[in-house]
């Protein structure tokens, strides 16, 4: 099975919108930039005002602080002494 390294970002532009921190038409051209994106250098490329949108959502959702939260551990992760 192939991993598309686009659902992510568009799973996460697609909740941008449902929550309205998006207008519909800088969810469309969001949307159209990353489809259209050979590389994640070509997404950095994204024009400054889409991309403040993006920060800006991205800040009141907390994405930034859910990167940097180290990853919980199960009980079965933490070695048995």
């Amino acid at each position: 099975m192939c991993h598309d390294p686009s659902i992510e970002p568009m799973k996460t532009i697609d909740e941008m919108l449902s929550l309205e921190l998006l207008t519909p038409d800088q969810h469309h051209q969001i949307s159209a930039w990353i489809a259209n994106a050979n590389s994640p250098e070509d997404i950095l490329r994204m024009p400054a005002p889409l991309w403040k949108a993006v920060e800006r959502a991205s800040a009141v959702m907390g994405v930034d602080e859910d990167l940097m939260r180290p990853p919980p551990f199960d009980d079965e992760d933490t070695p048995s002494s």
